[in-house]
């Protein structure tokens, strides 16, 4: 069964090691692990790993944060994947650095990739793993923040934590988002 794991970020070096890429970092982590390259397709980096009997087409969007949704809504429809096998990997201000919260649907939250995946598929019926940034940032300073790369002093928790979030990914696309959501969120 196919599962789309949309990794929301920017491409680009510059953009590469920012807060707002943390969902590129967490399906590169996924195809590092299995040994697979992404390659340069249509709307985005993609590549294919096998999980048990499971299918992750992993998405890395190169249409730019605030268009994720034309990548996504063309990947769904190319790979004929149903939205409830839909998760999106994004970054979210709210959550403390590492924090993992897996939804089955929700509001974008501000979030301009997520608002546009919503448009572009006519639904919020979709599911999320937001992965928190942390906030310390000064008013009116989010831009920058979102923008900025990790410190080196949150590089440590940042590797445990990606990779708790790979697991987490696997796990959905195996036992489901309900099981997942018990086992990975607030831990």
């Amino acid at each position: 069964m196919n599962h789309l794991i949309a990794g929301l970020g920017n491409p680009g070096d510059e953009y590469a090691a920012t807060r707002h890429n943390i969902g590129y970092m967490i399906v590169d982590h996924i195809a590092r692990e299995a040994g697979v390259e992404f390659e340069d397709r249509r709307y985005g980096y993609v590549a294919e790993v096998r999980v048990k009997n499971q299918t992750l087409i992993l998405l890395k969007p190169t249409t730019y944060m605030n268009l994720s949704g034309n990548a996504v809504r063309y990947w769904l429809n190319k790979k004929n994947i149903p939205v409830e096998r839909l998760l999106v990997v994004v970054d979210d201000l709210a959550l403390p650095l590492g924090a993992i919260r897996l939804k089955a649907s929700g509001s974008e939250g501000g979030h301009n990739g997520l608002r546009s995946i919503a448009q572009q598929i006519s639904t919020q019926a979709y599911a999320r793993l937001r992965f928190g940034i942390g906030s310390e940032f000064r008013r009116g300073g989010q831009v920058d923040f979102v923008l900025s790369d990790f410190m080196p002093e949150e590089q440590q928790t940042l590797e445990e934590r990606i990779a708790r979030a790979a697991e987490a990914v696997k796990s959905y696309a195996l036992q489901g988002i309900d099981a997942t959501m018990n086992q990975y969120n607030g831990k």
